[in-house]
């Protein structure tokens, strides 16, 4: 608040009454008025004690206490109270700045006998003057800021911006400074703006997430006697990509059945990356003899692993191990921070198949053969061979399955697979014979038919 003092004064008008003697006027008796006598009316805020803080008087007033003072206005009657004799005035109770700053109030002079106005009517400011009793308050709390990592030495943080209610116009009762109570040295603030920034170099996210930064403001400028208060700053850093993706494993063994059907996963390689979100994101890939089409590799988007897949067949026989490089390599890159070779990394993978016990394979599925119907039993009609496709090479028996030859018209030879007849066979009857034979190696089975 801007207060003006006006002082109010009342020319005499001693030369136009001589004017109008000279003009044969008829105010010759009118009294010569001089005007109002006062000082700059001033109250301290916050004082109980009534006390008299100023003086009004008219020039006419000599003492002989025929003039009456009279108040009227703005806290008149209840705040502040004349004297009707001396024009004393005087404070009836302890005020508040911030609640009022300044009251407008109206004085009067009159003669106590005649009644008659010996002073016009005149309005004058009694201000309250401010002292230090209001403690600064932060505005819009709590602070939450965020920065990236890494970032340079200066970088602005937050702005926290504390008020006093005391008059700014008064002394440095509301004169703020800040300062870091809690930061150092990561942090420090403009002691005029509390404007926060960065004074560390090189903090890393990877180390340390958050900081906690209190900030204290004081009034009358810091010096002793003045009031303080504080808030806390919640500083996180945010993430930039300056890690690469790491192997943790220079060698990854996995192992593979022989008949793992195509899609089946073979394993999983994880290279490790500091980073969070878009920044640690890659793509893995895998570089090696055949590996390209028996194997493909996914990165899983959850997890950012690397899903080995099986893309083709596998047979222990042909072969039995595959060497692989896996390499990984960051989506999304920045040089600020690494070199583009960081941002690769790269392992070893072997497969290893497994022999798994698979049954005899017929020569040919279907075996198919012509005999007269008159052919002696005994004779032979055919032979069929199965072998073992497992390097253990296990020998092989042979039968006939009952159910397909129910008349029972042909045998075979169980450890060669010679087939032959078994009993009188008759065209008109039955011109053709399907029979199932059956290959045993170990616990497996395979059939075919003649």
């Amino acid at each position: 608040c801007f207060f003006q003092t006006i002082c109010i004064h009342v020319k005499s008008t001693q030369g136009l009454e001589a004017q109008q003697l000279a003009q044969g006027s008829t105010h010759l008796h009118r009294r010569l008025k001089r005007g109002w006598i006062w000082k700059q009316l001033f109250v301290p805020e916050e004082d109980p004690t009534p006390r008299v803080i100023g003086q009004l008087k008219s020039d006419s007033d000599q003492g002989e206490s025929f003039i009456k003072y009279i108040l009227s206005g703005e806290g008149a009657g209840d705040v502040f109270e004349i004297n009707e004799y001396t024009g004393e005035i005087r404070t009836l109770k302890k005020l508040d700045r911030e609640e009022k700053a300044f009251y407008v109030l109206q004085a009067q002079a009159i003669n106590r006998w005649s009644n008659e106005p010996e002073e016009p009517q005149s309005e004058f400011i009694i201000t309250v003057q401010d002292i230090n009793d209001n403690v600064p308050q932060f505005q819009n709390e709590p602070y939450v800021s965020s920065i990236p990592e890494m970032c340079p030495i200066g970088t602005t943080v937050a702005q926290v911006t504390a008020t006093d209610a005391d008059d700014p116009m008064f002394g440095n009762n509301a004169k703020l400074i800040y300062s870091i109570l809690q930061g150092e040295p990561y942090f420090s603030v403009e002691p005029k703006t509390g404007i926060i920034v960065t004074s560390w170099q090189n903090m890393d996210r990877e180390a340390r997430e958050q900081y906690q930064v209190v900030v204290q403001v004081k009034d009358m400028l810091g010096l002793s006697g003045g009031y303080s208060s504080s808030t806390t700053v919640t500083v996180s850093l945010t993430d930039v990509n300056d890690n690469g993706p790491t192997f943790q494993q220079h060698l990854y063994t996995f192992a593979v059945p022989e008949n793992a059907a195509i899609g089946t996963t073979v394993g999983r390689i994880m290279a490790e990356d500091g980073d969070t979100g878009i920044n640690a994101k890659m793509t893995y890939s895998l570089e090696g003899e055949l590996e390209e089409s028996t194997f493909i590799i996914k990165t899983d988007p959850a997890t950012q692993e690397g899903v080995i897949l099986l893309a083709k067949p596998l047979d222990f026989e042909v072969k039995r191990r595959f060497d692989m490089t896996a390499e990984a390599v960051n989506d999304h890159v920045d040089t600020r921070f690494l070199s583009l070779d960081d941002f690769t990394d790269r392992t070893t993978v072997k497969v290893i198949v497994k022999d798994e016990d698979e049954p005899p394979v017929f020569l040919s599925p279907v075996y198919e053969w012509k005999l007269p119907e008159n052919a002696a039993v005994g004779t032979v009609v055919g032979s069929v061979s199965a072998r073992d496709t497992d390097t253990v090479n296990n020998p092989i028996r042979y039968s006939v399955d009952k159910r397909s030859d129910i008349t029972k018209a042909f045998k075979i030879d169980p450890n060669n697979g010679t087939i032959t007849v078994a009993k009188s066979l008759d065209r008109e009857t039955a011109a053709w014979h399907n029979v199932t034979v059956e290959a045993k190696e170990t616990n497996t089975t395979t059939n075919c038919e003649f």
